[in-house]
Parts: structure tokens; sequence; C-alpha cells
């Protein structure tokens, strides 16, 4: 459970130690969530995504968001034991003898390339096809990392911006109350909070998290096509296990051969 919302868990962590720390020193909350630097950093920064990435993107954004936050669970682990077990039906029955397995089998790519291979496509197509789209999905999902990365530049700017906005409205008033001036000037650096804020807590982080939901879909992507490739070629099931373990970190191969 922990595991599966560390993401979720993190932003808390990080709300609760920048604020909390706030409180503790004896601010007010209220005087942070102030709607008008609010609305220049969240609003300039969205504004700033539409003008450089259009708007199909934007309405995108709120869906990586989601994905980041609650990515697709993978099991490598499940995936090589499945191409052990397909190895050793293969080689007693022909390759053939696999297609009613496919179904059973969650993830997409996997089944598309045991399909492929069934169906006769010669091994080197198939690693072509299989390479062609895996860098096809790369360029796709850097580019959708690459609109929060911006964003992590965009909302300090934004912040930056309200907070000169908020200084000139401070001082042109410079001749009324000192109590009220010094209180224009802090609420003018309440941009700029919620600018840094934004940008480390969230936005940086969602293209971080975007950039491991890509390299774990790309580790699936890697063991399918080298497993559909040692079906092909026949190899017995215990050099299936080792090709595709070897893919894996040290401490994962240590745990598939015990």
């Amino acid at each position: 459970m922990i595991k599966k919302f560390g993401t979720v868990n993190g932003l808390i962590l990080g709300i609760v130690s920048v604020f909390g720390a706030f409180i503790w020193e004896g601010g007010a909350i209220n005087a942070l969530f102030l709607l008008p630097p609010m609305l220049i950093v969240f609003g300039g920064t969205f504004a700033a995504v539409i003008i450089g990435f259009g708007y199909e993107n934007f309405k995108n954004m709120f869906k990586l968001i989601k994905l980041a936050y609650f990515p697709p669970k993978y099991n490598p682990h499940s995936v090589i034991n499945t191409f052990v077990q397909l190895a050793f039906k293969a080689r007693k029955e022909g390759l053939l003898s696999i297609e009613r397995d496919i179904e059973k089998i969650n993830f997409f790519f996997c089944k598309k390339l045991l399909r492929n291979a069934i169906d006769g496509t010669d091994p080197e197509t198939l690693q072509d096809l299989a390479e062609l789209e895996m860098k096809t999905i790369q360029e796709r999902h850097y580019s959708n990392i690459f609109i929060f990365t911006k964003m992590g530049g965009y909302a300090p700017t934004m912040g930056i911006l309200g907070t000169v906005m908020g200084l000139i409205m401070a001082l042109s008033n410079a001749g009324a109350d000192p109590t009220t001036l010094i209180k224009s000037i802090a609420t003018a650096f309440v941009a700029t909070l919620w600018g840094v804020f934004t940008a480390n807590l969230i936005w940086l982080p969602i293209a971080d998290r975007l950039k491991k939901c890509h390299l774990d879909e790309k580790q699936m992507m890697q063991l399918s096509l080298q497993g559909v490739l040692a079906l092909q070629s026949g190899e017995i099931p215990v050099l299936v296990k080792s090709r595709l373990v070897s893919m894996l970190p040290q401490r994962e191969q240590e745990q598939m051969h015990r």
C-alpha cells in the first residue's frame, strides 16, 4: 500500500513540512492562501503551457498527473515466469501451441509480439517493428515529460512576476500607514512562495515520476521482445529465464534465482 501510493505520501509530507514549519514559527496559514498571487502563479503557468504546447496538450496534462500519482503496476517477474512456461510448451508442442495462452498475458505489447511471431513474422522484422514502436513511445513520453519540466521553470518566474507587481502596489502607497505597507510587502512575497512551492513539489516531481513510469514500461517492452525472440529461436526454458533475468537489477536477479 505504501509503495503504491508513495508519490501521494511524498506530496503530503512536502505540504506538511512546508506549511507545518510556517505554522510552527507562529505564522497564520490564511496569510498564504491569497487568491491574487495564487491566480498569477497557477493562471500564468497554465497560460504559458497553452501558448507553448497548445490547448490539447494542456487538457491531456491532467491525465498525465493522474498517471504520475497512480501509475500502472508492472510485474517483470511474472512476465519472466510466463515466458519460461511458454518455452516449455513451445519446446514440446511447437510455437503454434501457445496461441491460446496469449490471452492470459496482461501486457498488450507482449501479446502483440507473440501474435506476430505465431503468424510467422521473422525475428529480424519483429525486432525492427518492436524497436520502432519503443522509439515512438519514448518520443511521445518525453514530449509529455517536457511539459512538466517547463512548468517547473514557468511557475517560479510567474511567482517573481507576482511579487514584483505586489511590491509596485505596496511602494505606490509608501506614504500610508507603515503597518499597512509592511503587510503589503509580506503579501507580495506570497506569489514567490507559491511559484517555488509548485515547481519543486508538484511540477518537477511529476516530470520525474513520469520518467520512472516510462522506464518501467520500457523494461517490460524489452523483456517482452527478448522473450519472444527466445521463443522463436527455440531456446530451452533455462536459457530463456537466464536471458530475461539478466535484464533485471542485481537484487532482483538474486530473488529470481532463489
